[in-house]
């Protein structure tokens, strides 16, 4: 990590450094759509972080609530990345609960939109299930 910034650093820039986005833009639009809020404020690219702000952090279907441990001016490694923060352990539990979950949920039985062949093994299971008779 480099020299740490003396009052702060913007926050798409923090959030680029620890590798929560992979371009600045990215992050930018995410701030601006209102995925991230600072100490339980809304808040804009420019926002100045500090060590010890709370930073929830909402990528669909997961939030993130972590702690700023550090600043680096530059994106590293994710070993370092990883040392920019620190997520709470109750975000963390939420997280594997909901990914849990979601490897549970039955996965779809066709890719895209169904094809002819697709569509009449559809109505056969159906006709079956149903107990319809042709």
């Amino acid at each position: 990590m480099s020299a740490e910034p003396k009052s702060g650093m913007r926050l798409d820039k923090w959030l680029w450094a620890a590798r929560h986005y992979k371009t600045r833009s990215l992050a930018s639009e995410a701030i601006a759509g209102g995925k991230v809020h600072v100490n339980g404020e809304r808040a804009k690219p420019a926002k100045q972080v500090k060590t010890g702000d709370e930073i929830v952090l909402r990528k669909p279907p997961f939030e993130f609530t972590f702690t700023v441990k550090a600043l680096s001016e530059r994106r590293g490694p994710a070993t370092e990345a990883r040392l920019l923060y620190e997520e709470n352990a109750a975000s963390a539990a939420a997280r594997e609960k909901i990914a849990a979950e979601l490897r549970e949920m039955p996965q779809p039985i066709f890719k895209g939109r169904p094809t002819k062949k697709d569509r009449r093994t559809l109505e056969n299971m159906y006709r079956k299930n149903s107990g319809d008779k042709d």
